[in-house]
């Protein structure tokens, strides 16, 4: 018998550094710093696409993109995003919801939460309701309440398309 829901859990963390922009779920946010890294370093969008793949044992996100790679350098995340919603269509599956949250001590993300998950949607064809965001702060403990790094974690519930035959 075929399986019909997958789970999958994505997270990612980027340091956050002087002289980088400061992009999270596909939305620019004024700050004195930003992420570094690779690509855009969208930690909220690399860990969708970790739990994307990670729903369908795909692997993970360094085994398409390697940081290693030059064609990623500077890579849009929403970019990659779409082509790793290609290769879970392809896989016959479509998201049933996924649900995400931000780790940061700052900025506060509140002001753009519900934009994250409009370009979030219509990255992964699906109505705004089934995308939730959110962002956390860890008290000004560890890396992030030190302000050296922003986390985010993800989970989706991916659906397999009914076929009619």
């Amino acid at each position: 018998m075929a399986m019909k829901m997958r789970i999958g859990l994505g997270f990612d963390v980027h340091e956050l550094t002087e002289g980088f922009p400061l992009i999270i779920g596909g939305v620019s946010i004024p700050f004195e710093k930003g992420l570094k890294g690779h690509s855009d370093a969208d930690v909220l969008v690399h860990a969708i696409m970790d739990a994307l793949l990670g729903a369908l044992a795909l692997g993970d996100l360094g085994s398409y993109f390697p940081d290693c790679d030059p064609r990623y350098q500077g890579s849009d995340s929403l970019v990659l995003l779409t082509q790793v919603f290609k290769m879970i269509h392809a896989h016959k599956y479509q998201l049933v919801n996924l649900d995400a949250i931000i780790i940061a001590q700052r900025p506060k993300m509140k002001a753009y939460l519900h934009q994250m998950a409009e370009i979030l949607a219509n990255c992964l064809h699906c109505s705004i309701d089934h995308i939730s965001i959110k962002a956390t702060t860890t008290d000004y403990l560890g890396f992030v309440g030190r302000e050296e790094g922003i986390a985010a974690q993800a989970v989706v519930l991916l659906e397999e398309v009914a076929t009619t035959e």
